[in-house]
């Protein structure tokens, strides 16, 4: 039997994760720690017109936030954004990737910089431009938006998804192109040499060796889902379908904002504990093809 190995330099370890470990404990550890405790508290006044003062409540905000019925439809509404907006995302991610990767493409450098292009842009900066161009009195294309509602209540929320995708479609796609330029190329010649075509190349070969990379994309468009707001909060300023409970990161930053700070610290931990177990679920589901 092998005896364990002794460090060498415990101090020279100390010395390069220890910066990391306090910025991590610093800034995720304690603010999650606190948004906990501040969950926790509940503000009690003595008499009608006393003075506020926080007190430890229990579970009262939870309580609170399970029987509030805007955060409910909150989470409903962005599920179902997620449900149609992520695959249609990630499939038009995949074909870029599949396009840049061909061996008959052109000017792949120059395609691949302008379908990344709409990342650089900020969020915030895309849904300003995005709500002009829905916009029926300010839209260079007035015949479509003046005919089309879409910021009207039944469409707004696809509006948004298209200014979300346009935004992110890009950064997925060089995830998935990364782990394309990573195959072998042996694979590919040994499928050339059994008459595969190029179509057979990328359904068969190309796509199964790519989906961890695939199943990334999706755990993080999830949590981003979840995590909507820049763009809703954007959009209240042209549609008032859109109001301030539209989604569940909208609801925290407005009651924050009244101010309720132990409502929104227990809306925050609820919301993140349903990313953590959508995430979880999603990435155990499909973990047998990530990780084959």
């Amino acid at each position: 039997m092998s005896r364990p190995r002794r460090v060498q330099h415990p101090g020279a370890i100390a010395v390069f994760v220890g910066p990391f470990a306090l910025l991590f404990a610093l800034f995720y550890v304690l603010p999650i720690g606190y948004a906990v405790w501040q969950s926790t508290r509940t503000v009690q006044r003595v008499g009608t017109f006393g003075p506020a003062e926080e007190v430890f409540g229990g579970l009262t905000q939870y309580r609170a936030v399970l029987e509030n019925e805007a955060f409910r439809d909150s989470i409903g509404r962005v599920l179902l954004f997620g449900a149609v907006q992520v695959p249609v995302m990630l499939g038009v991610a995949l074909l870029l990737a599949l396009l840049l990767d061909s061996p008959t493409a052109r000017g792949a450098k120059f395609f691949r910089l302008a379908f990344f292009a709409p990342y650089a842009v900020p969020g915030v900066i895309a849904a300003i431009m995005w709500g002009f161009l829905y916009s029926p009195n300010l839209s260079p294309f007035r015949q479509v938006t003046q005919e089309v509602d879409l910021l009207g209540a039944d469409l707004v929320l696809w509006s948004i998804a298209n200014v979300v995708t346009w935004v992110y479609v890009g950064y997925n796609m060089l995830i998935i192109y990364s782990s394309l330029l990573a195959i072998p190329g042996e694979v590919y010649e040994a499928a050339v040499l059994d008459g595969a075509s190029q179509w057979r190349i990328a359904w068969s070969v190309k796509i199964p060796l790519v989906m961890p990379a695939i199943i990334l994309t999706g755990v993080f468009s999830i949590i981003g889902t979840l995590q909507l707001l820049a763009e809703p909060q954007v959009f209240r300023s042209f549609s008032t379908a859109v109001a301030s409970d539209y989604t569940p990161n909208l609801l925290v930053y407005t009651t924050a904002a009244v101010p309720n700070q132990p409502l929104a610290a227990a809306f925050s931990v609820v919301l993140a504990l349903a990313t953590f177990v959508l995430s979880f679920t999603f990435l155990k589901l499909t973990q047998r093809r990530a990780f084959q």
